[in-house]
């Protein structure tokens, strides 16, 4: 190994060894800074969404901030625990887009689409005005999650930014706010 490689990946074991002894900020955003880029290619490569490979950033640094203490600097290095960790991340997340597709689920439910052949055409104002006043039912933050995403038609990653939120939480409200409302529809529907 190089000089220079030696040298970076001491400072990152020293930057590790900070965050897992004293909550280090500062080696925390070196660690992001250096980490990150890379990260944000490998999951593009593999997930093919630039909101999934962010998420895979967000998800692998946040796993490295709350588990650094368990990075044993003896045993290897500072890359190969934290390119271990994000190949796990990714490999989660690829079991989560094949299984659980939020905006199909999204879909299934909000009954603004002419293509639902189960309710009348005069009845699909009823049902979208009923939808609607169940909305305002929901709790303030899964509200506004769900009508940044359906009603404004933003992106996650844009409604995160608008919020100052973390897309996994963009992701978590909205997946609750959806999960009301089916269960709503399929109450009053069935």
């Amino acid at each position: 190994m190089s000089d220079d490689k030696q040298e970076l990946e001491h400072l990152l074991k020293l930057w590790i060894a900070a965050v897992a002894q004293h909550r280090d900020k500062q080696s925390f955003t070196h660690l992001f800074n250096f980490f990150a880029p890379k990260i944000r290619a490998f999951g593009f490569q593999r997930l093919h969404q630039q909101g999934l490979a962010l998420d895979l950033v967000q998800e692998t640094m946040s796993t490295v901030w709350t588990k650094a203490h368990l990075y044993n600097l003896d045993k290897g290095a500072a890359t190969t625990w934290v390119y271990t960790i994000m190949r796990n991340q990714c490999f989660d997340m690829l079991r989560k887009v094949q299984t659980n597709r939020e905006d199909t689920f999204g879909d299934d439910i909000w009954p603004l689409i002419d293509e639902d052949e189960h309710v009348p055409p005069a009845q699909e104002p009823q049902i979208t005005q009923q939808l609607l006043a169940q909305l305002h039912q929901l709790p303030v933050l899964q509200r506004q999650v769900v009508q940044g995403i359906y009603l404004q038609e933003l992106s996650q990653q844009e409604l995160a930014d608008r919020l100052q939120i973390p897309i996994g939480t963009v992701k978590s409200r909205l997946r609750l706010g959806l999960e009301k409302l089916k269960s709503y529809l399929e109450n009053v529907h069935d």
